[in-house]
């Protein structure tokens, strides 16, 4: 990865203090590890960007390489990865998460 890529990367994955890889968008999710990551942040009352990879395989592919995370959706806060859908709900449901998301705050 070249550093215009990296860049890239990185401005999108901190485009907001929370940040959300998905298949589709928030409104409509296009898989459903995606819809419940975003039931999940929904859940939360939290403000977050998005970037929907149907609209730029190319950029997936940098985000995925850069996070060494093969799989979609990808969560981040404050640029740093959390993880993909199971990571979320078990963080949700031990009260982790609600702990990280206040930190974005």
């Amino acid at each position: 990865m070249n550093q215009e890529q990296k860049d890239l990367v990185k401005n999108t994955i901190n485009s907001n203090k929370i940040f959300v890889m998905l298949k589709g968008t928030p409104e409509q999710p296009r898989c459903g590890f995606s819809n419940r990551v975003v039931q999940v942040l929904n859940h939360f009352d939290v403000e977050f960007s998005s970037l929907n990879v149907f609209d730029n395989v190319e950029l997936m592919n940098l985000i995925k390489e850069h996070s060494n995370w093969p799989t979609t959706p990808q969560l981040y806060v404050n640029g740093e990865l959390i993880g993909g859908c199971d990571i979320v709900e078990e963080l949700a449901q031990s009260g982790e998460l609600k702990n990280i998301l206040d930190k974005a705050k």
